[in-house]
């Protein structure tokens, strides 16, 4: 199976970055601060509520039961406010009967509350079912959308802020989902419910309740908008945190290599200092709401109690009246308060929500056509006809490059670094497009292929080798998933890692660390040619695959390559040109371009660039090179 080539040439990866800066970026990386763009709210809403709707069952009993608990709430106050009407209107004080009456009233308002609790964790229960299974396929979509985006995408990412948009932002909208939707809900219902028992009972004293609704509803909204900017640029600054702590912790070993410590602290440090300078503006403009709507709930607290007092005197209330209002009163204040509070989460959990809609509406650079073909056999002909390309517009890094490689030839490509190598095997892999010109493989267009169907028919092994952390045996498994554990094996055993793994703790089964750091170079090296094997490609990349190999080890891999090369068209990447002396064709590229092919011999024989480049690398030690000897 084709795996993502991380080891790309210098100059490419220069091109691209020079004119795509990212923010956060590794130890050394350059920062920059987040753009707070503005944002369509209601369009964001409307996409959650999409994937909460999709439980529709649940959100019926949902706000049945939030129906039920918000009609039992405002019921007690009501037989409250008649129970002490009864006793005064009765006139014969705490008799008998009016006892027995109060204690009835007790009890049913015991009763009542009891059941609006139950309803309450029924509804709580209910909704987190809905809610979480609403997130998950949020999650699913964002995880799935990644694997389908090209490299271009992530160049241009810190992995870290990808990661923060995985967990942190995902977790946001999972919190307000979970508890905000019922708590809103609620909070409405109990608004509208106890605004229409209050005109019921008593209009005046209803409207003096009310009045202070308009000014609540005007301070909310002059709060809310200072704290979607802050919350939007909490959730960027948290992405570039984790962006460097990922790329920090990957990148250790370079850290401690180069004494950067000190900087890496210091850059830190700045992130977070950025990040607790948004957090305290979007916090203290969160947390300025609640106090705010309790001071005005107080406030009508307080106009209900005079207002009500003169109207009693008037005749035009009663005492049951005024007990109610006093109650509803508070009541009214509780679910705007609890939908102040709330507002917050939800100004956060937007700004995480635009952030993963914004990764989900990523239009992919690659996928395939709707005639796209199938590639079920393959020789293995590859032709690269006067291809174009280049990582940005305007930056060229291969022109007009034709080459044919026939099945079963090697093809060794050599030049410096940043010459454009590793460019060719990423635009064979199809990572990236090309801007002109064709790439046949036995005469069909690769743009014309289903892409899964060609990574397939690809195996590349890589300098860098990525191994997972997981087993021995399923690392390997990792070139085709379906193989059995005695394919595993064999292919090990065609790679010449079978005596190595064998002397590991448990074998086979032996777990590898993050990024195998507990193997060596060469280890890794000898798994990844085992993967590809039992991958079994029709095509073969080797990408500076002994680069960095001791000679003793580079002899036990060179003979896994060749077992792997027999019988594949073969593309070799070396900068050691002893280890591609029998290639079929040895094509030599500088600046894109491809300036010499032909054998060992041949090129030698011309006297060209290729031939200083093999003298350069065995200046010293002419003696034990016949060829140069002479």
């Amino acid at each position: 199976m084709a795996q993502t080539n991380n080891n790309q040439d210098e100059k490419d990866r220069e091109s691209r970055e020079k004119s795509s800066p990212r923010r956060g970026g590794g130890p050394m990386g350059h920062l920059m601060g987040p753009k707070v763009r503005a944002k369509d709210v209601q369009g964001t809403l409307l996409r959650l509520w999409g994937y909460l709707g999709r439980q529709k069952r649940a959100l019926v009993i949902t706000a049945v039961l939030v129906v039920i608990s918000s009609g039992l709430d405002v019921v007690g106050p009501f037989l409250m406010g008649r129970a002490i009407d009864a006793v005064v209107g009765s006139g014969m004080g705490l008799s008998d009967a009016n006892l027995a009456l109060l204690t009835e009233t007790a009890l049913l308002m015991l009763g009542i509350y009891l059941s609006s609790a139950a309803v309450s964790w029924l509804q709580t229960y209910v909704m987190a079912g809905a809610s979480q299974q609403a997130v998950t396929d949020i999650r699913n979509d964002l995880f799935g959308k990644l694997q389908t985006l090209s490299l271009r995408f992530f160049d241009q990412r810190t992995h870290g802020e990808l990661m923060s948009r995985l967990t942190n932002d995902v977790e946001s909208v999972s919190n307000v989902l979970t508890n905000g939707i019922t708590q809103l809900l609620s909070s409405l219902l109990s608004l509208v419910g106890v605004a229409a028992i209050m005109l019921l009972l008593n209009w005046r004293l209803a409207a003096v309740t009310l009045v202070t609704a308009p000014l609540m509803v005007m301070l909310s909204r002059w709060i809310a908008k200072r704290t979607r900017s802050g919350f939007r640029q909490q959730q960027a600054f948290m992405g570039d945190l984790n962006g460097l702590i990922e790329e920090t912790i990957t990148g250790q070993r370079v850290v401690k290599a180069y004494g950067r410590e000190r900087d890496v602290v210091s850059q830190f440090k700045g992130i977070n200092q950025d990040l607790r300078g948004a957090s305290t503006r979007a916090q203290v403009f969160a947390g300025a709401l609640p106090p705010v709507t309790s001071l005005v709930n107080n406030t009508g607290l307080t106009i209900v109690a005079l207002a009500g007092g003169w109207m009693a005197v008037r005749g035009l209330a009663t005492v049951g009246d005024i007990a109610s209002f006093v109650q509803y009163a508070r009541r009214f204040g509780w679910p705007l308060n609890s939908i102040a509070s709330l507002y917050n989460e939800i100004q956060s959990a937007i700004a995480g929500a635009e952030r993963v809609f914004e990764t989900l509406d990523e239009v992919p650079e690659l996928s395939d056509s709707l005639e796209a073909l199938p590639l079920a056999e393959v020789k293995g002909d590859v032709v690269f006809d006067d291809v174009g390309f280049g990582y940005e517009p305007g930056v060229p890094v291969l022109r007009n490059v034709s080459l044919h490689a026939k099945p079963g030839q090697t093809i060794a490509l050599v030049g410096p670094t940043g010459a454009g190598k590793t460019t060719i095997v990423n635009l064979l892999t199809r990572f990236y497009d090309i801007d002109s010109g064709r790439i046949l493989i036995d005469g069909t267009d690769i743009r014309e292929l289903k892409i899964d169907d060609l990574r397939r028919r690809l195996g590349i092994v890589l300098q860098d080798t990525y191994l997972f952390a997981d087993t021995v045996m399923e690392n390997i498994r990792y070139g085709r998933l379906d193989a059995t554990d005695d394919e595993v094996v064999a292919a090990a055993k065609l790679a010449n890692a079978d005596q190595f793994i064998h002397r590991l703790p448990q074998g086979y089964a032996t777990m590898l660390s993050e990024r195998a750091s507990n193997l060596s170079q060469g280890q890794r090296q000898l798994l990844a040619i085992a993967r590809a094997v039992l991958a079994d490609p029709a095509i073969l990349v080797l990408d500076e695959a002994t680069s960095s190999i001791d000679t003793r080890t580079e002899k036990t891999i060179q003979e896994a390559m060749l077992r792997l090369m027999e019988g594949r068209t073969s593309f070799v990447i070396a900068h050691r040109l002893s280890t591609i002396r029998e290639a079929d064709k040895i094509l030599v590229i500088d600046g894109g371009r491809l300036i010499e092919r032909g054998t060992h011999a041949e090129l030698l024989a011309a006297e060209g660039f290729y031939h200083h480049l093999y003298l350069a690398q065995f200046k010293g030690h002419l003696q034990l090179v016949p060829e140069l000897a002479g």
